[in-house]
């Protein structure tokens, strides 16, 4: 049996072949029919699989304390594209950015020098790139910080790291379970009990 009548796809669709090379970052706003939050890691596009409740609801939980939470030199966007090279264009699940660096509504990725803090939430289709893969990327790239998020018994467990400017590396600097409390990249303080909690 074809792939595509397995998947229900037309006998004739035809799949994205990449060129030469691989695919570049410009070519994600140029591609027609690619999937929401597609990816380009190495030059090959990395297609997401459904969101589940945990990934989303921890989305949720990131993106409205740290929007409450940060200065106003700053912003918080959701599920928006870092352009780290040519080849590399991942999509943080949650950015803190300089403010200054939003161009208008037609905006579809970020500087990596704009990037203070990139979460990504860890989903079983996403394990290896949100563990290896992306923070290795990130680093390279110059983001002086990045929390990769799990899920313990529901609850998000948030494991902080640092940049080393010296190694351009992540170092672990806590892993944080029910709350979480740190001094940079600004003041914050989240209650990471309150997942499932609707607001007031």
């Amino acid at each position: 049996m074809s792939a595509a009548r397995e998947y229900g796809l037309d006998e004739q669709y035809e799949w994205a072949r990449p060129p030469v090379g691989g695919w570049t970052a410009d070519d994600l706003d140029r591609l027609p029919n690619l999937p929401p939050h597609t990816e380009l890691i190495d030059g090959s596009l990395v297609l997401v699989s459904p969101q589940t409740r945990f990934p989303s609801r921890a989305m949720r939980l990131f993106e409205n304390a740290l929007l409450e939470q940060a200065p106003d030199a700053l912003d918080v966007v959701r599920e928006m594209s870092v352009k780290l090279n040519s080849k590399n264009r991942p999509e943080p699940d949650v950015s803190v950015i300089r403010a200054a660096a939003n161009t208008g509504p037609h905006q579809t990725w970020y500087d990596p020098d704009d990037v203070l803090l990139a979460v990504e939430v860890v989903s079983e289709d996403s394990e290896e790139r949100d563990r290896e893969t992306k923070p290795r990327k990130y680093a390279a790239a110059g983001i002086p910080h990045f929390w990769r998020v799990e899920e313990n018994d529901g609850l998000p467990v948030v494991h902080v790291y640092e940049l080393d400017l010296a190694t351009k590396a992540y170092g672990l600097s806590g892993i944080y379970h029910d709350k979480l409390t740190l001094s940079v990249p600004f003041p914050l303080t989240i209650d990471l009990t309150a997942i499932n909690r609707r607001r007031p």
